[in-house]
């Protein structure tokens, strides 16, 4: 169909970000391309007249400083170019700016008409049409979602059309082997195993009928992995002991165990809940969004926070998020192009769009981006993880619910769309080369705007006391959310009441869709008038799609006719147990030879281990994000004079006029999980551990997440690794004394690209989060004096394996640290016992790159100079130069301690061991590492700074910038 075109350029002699943007991606996929123009490009539907397109244009889509627009009548053909790239989203995809744009037609007062967007690229090149199109497929757009032009942009509206295949349909099971039954769940896309699907075979038997389509769609949802963690949940068999449900015996074990008075909600809702102070609570939650963003980055990252946030805020009757983390693990961004394997994304490529999702998401909805991690590792090329998480606040009378018979099922938010279809049962298979293509519909699209306005409603409506019981649709859509909620009760629903974005959803595709931006909530009819007025005043749409009943059955309907009639009893009860062989062999490793390095080359390995991504700045990543929306950040993510030196989490004052505050961090090293995943798990719970207590944290009211991402779990060294990991944290867990409160696993991480696999290593995100009564007691990692001590906390011992320094040189090694447990709780009490007391003016804790990158980064932050001795470091045994710089051993703190608070730091810390490495000098501007009476090297500051910025600033934009 014809219809308005709007084109809006920068005008001559203005910055156009979004065109150099454009030319740097279109360069990096081996154009030379000497300068890019962008195009904003708007779509309307031909019943609206040149008046209203111009008044379109002056009040919302132009800025009339910097932009200017051209408009072309339905009865206009654009002019072809060969140098023009045009990117469309394809037929069926959700198109967020378009929505806008049709709320921006109302605000003026203009009809509603059907709208579309794309964009643009004018190219000064001297390349083909053609290459310029495969270059656009590579670095501007995503071809799973979007469609790439070239010459003449789109003339017609996009979207889907046509009827909606409303026939009920059955799948017959009866008389099937195992073959018939296996093709039928991979054709479906149901990833349910042989023997799911005779558990469902025989419970329709004996019903004498066949499931529908909507039934069995409902089911493999239900069943999938994503949903139900059916592998740690169920039966393990590791040597001679049969491990019942490792979640229960082993992780929530511990917090049962713990018994700990802050917990008030775990385990149960959608996301974990401890005691913030008389009136509150703060909840949490971290999600992986991992497959989504594997072949979508910025859809996959940015619907991944769209989701956690909407666990926030279906916790209890909704909670207020006040802020988000994100940890990212990924393949080298200078990956060759001949290493990625077919069907994967550039790794640069997927740094960039996580990156951005996170970015596009959040931020616009008024939601912090406060803390985070990345980590690089070869083995993500084809299984990147997405790490999400949020934070919120929720009054101590909202956190139970519970719907009621009679109650209205009333979903409100975003329409339904075909994207998300399928995605718990994808997210929980395995990768290959052809995901990309066959699994596209899995992808969602992120609305953030609209889900701002849910944001606001939901909580209105809470305090109004208008819903019994709220949740989100995630996974699985309506059948997730629903089927959830109506568990011990029953429902019916009228799948014809959904709001639909466009026509032609069957009624098994509005069911389990993943569109984004939707909540369901328990309605008393008699509320439903004041929850009309509240969603007409937020504009926000809703729906009543049925009703909430004691049948102990979930009736779906269409249009009057009956489409699905499910037990519920069997659809989250009928699961048959899992049962999975487990073992575990230890690697056949050995440790390096270490040579005897020159003062020179120590600086040398410095500088190396400076620039090893995941040791390096990740100031490119923190600078898109806005960590002050809300007014509640006490610390920031980049810290020091000129904001140059990491912290080691986030500390949050979230509550208006009250000092109590959050405290964040995360642990993080599957590169230690290549030689013991036990020491990977422990080593990221003393991590976490240590960047609560670096901050000022209360390690006495501290939560603990664990979320697992891991290789596929149908081998057993695969499985083995995963349940000596988990014993490991468990065991550390309940000596530190932190419970459990929420958790996620991913278990199908490995890649096929033919007879190859890859899979990732076993991988264990620790998150931590801890109350403390006092923002204002908070430290970063700065030093503040001019001339105070510089003390090392904790033993230093001979643990190189898995290091960065070995890394640098190509090598593993075998001696992979591991945490005294007692000297590890003695460690985490007594430094925040000192830090509470004001013994300690800046702390940072010793992880990847050991002492070194800690001395390095207190200098890069403070801009002061660090004169230190090694010999005065703490150490169990005689270890060289190379070893006391670059050890990873657990448990350690570097100090400044001001030089009238020595004796009190000593007092707090009792028996703990520590030594006094030298002392601060503001009046020098190197780090000068000595051993005893020998200098070993002196570094400047400028040259650390410059290693250190270097390795993540993609777009080169870093030099000299500070804030």
């Amino acid at each position: 169909m014809k219809c308005w075109r709007i084109e809006v350029l920068t005008k001559d002699g203005m910055p156009d970000p979004i065109g150099d943007a454009a030319a740097r991606s279109l360069r990096a996929a081996g154009l030379e391309v000497s300068r890019v123009r962008s195009v904003r490009g708007y779509l309307c539907d031909p019943s609206l007249g040149r008046e209203a397109i111009e008044a379109l244009c002056r009040e919302v889509l132009v800025d009339p400083i910097a932009d200017r627009c051209e408009i072309l009548t339905p009865e206009e053909l654009p002019e072809s170019a060969p140098n023009r790239l045009t990117i469309q989203p394809r037929p069926g995809v959700t198109d967020p700016v378009a929505q806008t744009m049709q709320e921006a037609l109302a605000l003026c007062d203009l009809p509603q008409v059907t709208t579309g967007t794309y964009r643009g690229f004018l190219v000064e090149s001297g390349h083909s049409p053609q290459e310029l199109q495969d270059a656009a497929g590579q670095g501007l757009a995503n071809e799973v979602i979007e469609q790439v032009l070239t010459g003449t942009p789109p003339i017609g509206l996009p979207g889907p059309g046509g009827q909606p295949d409303l026939a009920v349909r059955d799948v017959p099971l009866d008389g099937l082997d195992d073959a018939g039954l296996e093709k039928i769940s991979v054709e479906g896309g149901l990833a349910l195993t042989v023997r799911e699907m005779r558990t469902i075979q025989s419970h329709y038997g004996d019903a004498g009928r066949a499931p529908t389509q909507i039934e069995l769609e409902t089911i493999a949802q239900t069943w999938s992995e994503h949903c139900k963690h059916k592998t740690l949940t169920g039966q393990i068999r590791f040597g001679d002991e049969v491990i019942d449900n490792l979640l229960t015996s082993e992780i929530a074990r511990v917090t049962n165990e713990l018994d700990r008075d802050f917990c008030v909600s775990v385990f149960v809702d959608n996301a974990g809940v401890i005691t913030f102070d008389d009136d509150d609570c703060v909840c949490i939650k971290v999600e992986t969004h991992n497959h989504p963003s594997a072949i979508e980055p910025f859809g996959g990252s940015a619907t991944g926070v769209g989701g956690v946030i909407r666990d926030i805020l279906g916790t209890g009757l909704g909670a207020w998020p006040v802020a988000s983390t994100d940890v990212f693990c990924l393949a080298p961004p200078d990956t060759k192009e001949e290493d990625v394997p077919k069907g994967c994304l550039h790794p640069e490529r997927v740094l960039r769009g996580v990156v951005q999702g996170v970015r596009d998401y959040g931020n616009p909805m008024g939601i912090p981006t406060v803390q985070g991690a990345v980590h690089f590792d070869p083995d993500f090329v084809g299984n990147p993880l997405v790490y999400v998480g949020n934070i919120g606040i929720l009054p101590k009378d909202k956190v139970q619910k519970q719907p009621k018979p009679g109650d209205r099922i009333i979903t409100v938010g975003g329409r339904t769309g075909r994207d998300g279809i399928h995605g718990a049962t994808f997210s929980s298979l395995a990768l290959h080369t052809e995901s990309e293509t066959v699994s596209s519909g899995a992808v969602q699209i992120g609305d953030p705007i609209t889900e701002r306005k849910v944001m606001e409603l939901v909580v209105r409506a809470r305090d109004e006391g208008l819903f019994h019981a709220i949740t989100d649709c995630g996974a699985g859509g309506f059948s997730s959310a629903v089927g959830e909620m109506a568990e011990g009760l029953g429902a019916r629903v009228q799948l014809d009441k959904a709001p639909l974005k466009y026509a032609g959803l069957a009624p098994w595709e509005i069911w389990i869709s993943e569109a984004q931006e939707r909540m369901v909530l328990s309605v008393p009819e008699a509320n439903l008038p004041r929850l009309a007025e509240l969603c007409a005043e937020e504009n926000v749409e809703w729906a009543d799609l049925g009703s909430f009943d004691d049948t102990g059955r979930l009736v779906l309907e269409y249009d009057g006719t009956l489409h699905g009639d499910l037990d519920l009893h069997f659809m989250h009860e009928g699961l048959p147990v899992f049962e999975r062989e487990a073992r575990y062999t230890e690697p056949d490793l050995s440790d390096p030879n270490l040579p005897e390095w020159s003062g020179t080359q120590l600086a040398d390995a410095l500088h190396q281990t400076l620039r090893d991504p995941n040791v390096a700045s990740k100031e490119w990543i923190i600078r898109q994000y806005d960590h002050e929306v809300q007014a509640a950040a006490a610390t920031k993510p980049l810290i020091g004079p000129e904001r140059l030196g990491p912290g080691d989490g986030s500390v949050l004052a979230p509550k208006l006029g009250s000092n109590r505050g959050v405290v964040l961090s995360s642990g993080l090293n599957p590169r230690y999980s290549r030689i013991d995943p036990a020491a990977m798990a422990e080593c990221a719970l003393d991590e976490a551990m240590r960047n609560i207590v670096a901050q000022g944290g209360d390690p006495e009211h501290t939560a603990i997440l664990d979320n697992y991402s891991w290789g596929n779990c149908e081998d057993p060294e695969q499985l083995g690794g995963l349940v000596r990991a988990t014993r490991s944290l468990c065991s550390l867990a309940k000596t530190y004394r932190t419970p459990f409160i929420s958790g996620k696993d991913s278990l199908n991480n490995t890649f096929h690209d033919g007879d190859r696999k890859i899979s990732i290593p076993g991988c264990l995100l620790v998150t931590a989060m801890s109350v403390i009564p006092d923002v204002r007691r908070t430290i970063d990692a700065s030093p503040k004096t001019d001339d105070g001590y510089l003390c090392l906390v904790g033993l230093t011992k001979d643990e190189l394996g898995g290091s960065v320094y070995w890394k640098t040189r190509g090598e593993l090694g075998r001696s992979v640290p591991r945490v005294d447990q007692e000297m590890g709780k003695k460690v985490l009490d007594r430094m925040a016992r000192a830090i509470a007391a004001e013994s300690v003016t800046a702390c940072h804790d010793l992880s990847e790159g050991g002492l070194a990158v800690a001395c390095a980064e207190f200098a890069i932050s403070s801009r002061k100079g660090l004169d230190i001795d090694l010999a005065e470091a703490p150490r169990n045994a005689e270890l060289s130069a190379e070893r006391i710089l670059f050890s990873e051993s657990q448990s350690r703190f570097l100090c400044e301690v001001p030089a009238d608070r020595l004796q009190d730091f000593e007092a707090n810390l009792g028996e703990v061991p520590f030594g006094i490495l030298g002392r601060i000098r503001s009046d020098q501007q190197v780090l000068a590492v000595h051993n005893g009476t020998e200098t070993l090297f002196t570094a400047p500051i400028d040259e650390l700074t410059t290693s250190f910025r270097s390795t993540l600033d993609l777009d080169n934009t870093l030099e000299g910038q500070s804030r």
